[in-house]
């Protein structure tokens, strides 16, 4: 079994200006900075094995503050957000009614998040295969947590999206997935 621990990259500049960044590589805002700097004590009891997170700047730098020096940190691009294609960067009003809509059908110029499905399902039989009976922190974004809440917690994409915490505002240092 592989227990994972998932948690989401600090706030972006692009955040906080109501953008929805996509595979655009936007820095973390202060205030990102800030929870991130956080996050490290929130956790600071919890033992992981290897921290994987996105190659896109804004999860390496929040892997780097929470998890930098106490334990190996791995980019893989994997773990990126869906590509919005011509919709990088976009307002998050005109950008997130899309995103359920974007379910098989790719973003002009972008992926669909049935594409995201299969990227971390090839991520998903990476660990299986290299880091069985180990403990996992992933810091990457949106779309490969929902992925994970259809792979591996078995729910549909509606459900998946209606149960999103982003929603509901309900954020937490962490969310637990294990593979069996």
């Amino acid at each position: 079994m592989i227990k994972i621990t998932y948690f989401v990259h600090g706030t972006t500049t692009d955040n906080e200006k109501k953008l929805s960044s996509g595979w655009f590589d936007v820095e973390l805002s202060e205030l990102g900075i800030k929870q991130s700097v956080e996050l490290k004590y929130l956790v600071k009891d919890e033992s992981f094995d290897v921290v994987f997170c996105s190659d896109l700047k804004r999860a390496v730098h929040s892997a780097e503050l929470i998890f930098g020096g106490d334990v190996e940190i791995v980019q893989d691009e994997r773990l990126r957000e869906c590509n919005y294609g011509e919709y990088n960067a976009y307002p998050s009003e005109i950008v997130e009614p899309m995103q359920e809509i974007n379910i098989a059908k790719r973003f002009p110029g972008g992926e669909s998040y049935e594409d995201v499905k299969a990227r971390i399902s090839d991520f998903i039989d990476y660990l299986k295969k290299k880091y069985d009976d180990k403990s996992v922190a992933i810091v990457a974004h949106k779309a490969p947590q929902l992925a994970l809440d259809v792979l591996v917690a078995g729910k549909s994409w509606g459900k998946a999206f209606e149960d999103d915490w982003r929603k509901r505002k309900a954020w937490q240092p962490g969310w637990q997935y294990s593979i069996e």
